[in-house]
Formats: structure tokens, sequence, C-alpha cells
């Protein structure tokens, strides 16, 4: 299965404030959302946003929120049950992928990936834009989504596989979100 723009949701889950403060090397992991949602927003790729219980883990990071849709509230950890979810990953959306990315690993992430894999849907999760308190967690999850059937890549994979083609009229500006991040991120690690 192929990503195109044009069928592809972005679902950002739960990159919350809160969430953020304990999770290992957070800057990066906002920077790799961040590079999905702005790829998504200029080529045209419905985007999602969710906050799990808002009170409690604060708001999204400043960064990602001109980048998204207002968020979705939700108190279930699957995002699968938000009305705008829904509305957007139902039958008829012309949807028939997910890309998702954001936290945590081994909850919200996996909770939605499995969710929507049960109705159909081609998931795509973005490894180095997902993440989880403790590795070992994240590490299980991922393994376990790969078996459940999710496609597992990565946000540079991603965006290039959005925009197709160099000669595509948002290959510059894909191209330099992908070469902006290369400073400070030469570890390769997800």
């Amino acid at each position: 299965m192929r990503l195109f723009p044009a069928t592809s949701l972005l679902c950002v889950i739960d990159v919350q404030e809160r969430l953020l403060a304990v999770i290992p090397d957070a800057e990066r992991l906002v920077a790799r959302v961040a590079r999905l949602a702005a790829a998504a927003k200029i080529l045209g790729v419905r985007r999602l946003l969710t906050e799990q219980y808002p009170n409690g883990l604060g708001a999204t990071a400043p960064r990602l929120r001109p980048l998204l849709p207002p968020a979705e509230e939700k108190l279930s950890f699957s995002c699968a049950g938000c009305p705008g979810f829904d509305a957007a990953a139902a039958a008829g959306s012309g949807i028939s992928a997910v890309v998702i990315c954001g936290l945590e690993t081994h909850v919200c992430v996996s909770q939605t990936v499995l969710d929507l894999l049960a109705t159909g849907m081609t998931v795509f999760v973005a490894v180095d834009a997902v993440s989880s308190r403790h590795q070992i967690d994240h590490d299980v999850a991922l393994r376990r989504l790969e078996g459940a059937g999710a496609i597992l890549t990565t946000t540079e994979a991603i965006l290039f596989e959005w925009c197709r083609s160099a000669d595509h009229p948002a290959f510059r500006e894909i191209r330099t979100l992908v070469l902006d991040s290369a400073g400070g991120d030469t570890t390769g690690r997800a």
C-alpha cells in the first residue's frame, strides 16, 4: 500500500505538555510531529489532533498548534469514537490510510491503531514520531502493532511518499522541511 495525500489522514495523538515532560528526547519527537503536520498542511492531507484529558495532561505543544486543526478532546485511550476522527475516517470519506504519530506508543497510539486495523483501515505508524515514557513499552508496542498489520515507517519516508517526485509542485517546500530537520538529528534513532 502506498500513501497518497488525497486519501491519507494524519492523526496526531496527545502530544501534550505534561506528557512531553516525561518523554525521553521530547524536543526531537515534537520536531518530527511538526514536520509531518507541516507537510500534511502543504500537501492538503487531512489532519486530526487529539488531546487526552487536557485538564490533567495539559494542552498540545505550542509548536504544533498553528499546524493543526483544533484538538478533539477525549477520555478513551483510542481515538476511534472521537466524532471528528470517526467522520474523517468514515466510509465514503475517501480516506484509505491513516498516518499515526504522537503519545504514548503503548497506550493511545496502540489502541487507536488496533481499532483502525479492526475496521480494515490501512495504518502507517511513524516510528520516529511516536514515543513512550519507557523504551521497553515503546519497543514492545511497535512489535505488536507490526504483527497486527500496521505498516512501520519514518517521518522522512512519509514526506517523500506523499510528494512522490522531485517535479511535484510542493517538492521544494517538502525538501526544505527535511533539510531543516537534519541539523542536530544525525543519529537516525527513532
